[in-house]
């Protein structure tokens, strides 16, 4: 459906510009799937002969400015081919990033380069009455202040908390308007928008760009505000019969325990989340206790993060080190429960608590060696996310390609 923003179908549908329209669709979703190609590789895979593969490309190159040539690659005996990519020039990708507390804005090029810096601000859909509003002020200000060719812009990737229906695009929990997610965004920004979860978005990016790459069965935890969770199964993100798939952090843990945002009682998110993390430290210091937190951030503890936590852990702050080995506690007794349904061959732990690495995955593996079973526990490699702080942005932009390219 998309993919006529790349290569615009011929109103009269003659028979033979449409199959030529077609494989270089091939050619393209080829190269965006699998990297740069030669010419006898895009034969080989596309099953096309050569001549009809080098028109093609050339094409692709000379009228349409959406391939380039890489150069010479490594010979597999004979001469050394000649390796083509998509352009990054050719189009650019908006990403949006439209949290609780934040907004971050980055237009990309064609292959995931930030073409403008990241631009983040500090309003979110619960801090800002009309971020709709909002959000077409800054986006116009970032793109006006960039003076960049705006026409190049083939789509703009949304990532949002919340349900999201992937059948009628409605959003349930913070847009709840009469129109789906998308038509919504389109109109809000005069290009063809795509809505995705905030923690599919980031399951995305691993899986593209992240520690996913290549693997089938994974798992991805974010852990932040709240807790959740991305499906990868035979290497593609799951959405259930909905998209409502990864409601994880909503999990009863505590018949007893604390009420929720979801107003249920004693999910997992009340008991280990990044919010609750800081939470407890707080209220710890507050009461006396020692760390080298206060000096740290000079008794100021609202200033308090992940990132204060994991430092003060690395210089061994015990009082540090303790709070994060009970929230992976809490998390791994979670994460069995996932592992015995799901079996995956990898658990990446994203999100705010990702920067803690091993102080958060050693906890999480110690509570999975009590509570899971032998065989099943083996099969699973706990591992923190190393793609950093833009990974929602990049699973934004991830989906917008997914989309244009008809990819699943």
């Amino acid at each position: 459906m998309y993919t006529t923003i790349l290569l615009p179908q011929d109103a009269n549908k003659k028979f033979v510009h449409e199959r030529k329209r077609q494989l270089k669709l091939e050619i393209l979703r080829f190269l965006y799937k699998n990297g740069s190609q030669s010419i006898p590789d895009l034969s080989g895979n596309l099953e096309h002969s050569t001549p009809t593969i080098t028109r093609a490309v050339e094409s692709l190159i000379d009228e349409d400015n959406l391939v380039i040539n890489l150069g010479e690659g490594v010979s597999k005996g004979g001469r050394r081919p000649n390796y083509y990519g998509l352009n990054p020039e050719a189009k650019y990708i908006l990403a949006l990033d439209i949290s609780r507390y934040y907004t971050k804005i980055c237009l990309y090029d064609f292959v995931c380069n930030p073409k403008i810096e990241v631009k983040t601000i500090n309003e979110g859909f619960e801090t800002t009455n009309d971020i709709l509003s909002f959000i077409k002020v800054e986006v116009n200000k970032y793109l006006s202040d960039s003076k960049i060719d705006t026409d190049k812009i083939v789509g703009a990737g949304i990532a949002i908390p919340g349900l999201i229906n992937i059948k009628t695009g409605m959003s349930y929990t913070y847009l709840k308007e009469d129109e789906p997610a998308h038509v919504i965004f389109k109109d809000l920004l005069n290009i063809p928008a795509f809505v995705i979860n905030d923690t599919k978005a980031m399951t995305l990016s691993e899986l593209y760009f992240g520690k996913a790459n290549g693997k089938k069965n994974v798992l991805y935890l974010t852990v932040g505000s709240g807790v959740g969770l991305g499906i990868i199964v035979n290497g593609k993100l799951y959405h259930g019969t909905s998209g409502y798939t990864g409601e994880f952090g909503h999990i009863q843990v505590q018949p007893d325990g604390k009420l929720c945002s979801c107003g249920k009682i004693g999910c997992l998110e009340t008991v280990a989340s990044g919010r609750v993390l800081i939470e407890n430290i707080i209220n710890d210091l507050s009461k006396g206790s020692d760390s080298i937190i206060r000096n740290m951030v000079n008794d100021d503890f609202s200033s308090i993060d992940a990132n204060t936590v994991t430092k003060a852990a690395q210089k061994g702050d015990f009082f540090s080190i303790q709070k994060l080995a009970e929230i992976g506690e809490r998390l791994g007794q979670g994460i069995t429960t996932l592992i015995h349904l799901f079996n995956p061959e990898m658990i990446i732990i994203g999100g705010d608590l990702a920067v803690a690495g091993n102080f958060i995955t050693d906890p999480i593996q110690h509570s999975i060696n009590k509570y899971a079973l032998q065989k099943i526990k083996r099969d699973a490699n706990i591992v923190a996310s190393e793609i950093g702080e833009n990974t929602t942005l990049m699973g934004a932009y991830a989906n917008t390609m997914n989309a244009i390219f008809n990819v699943s």
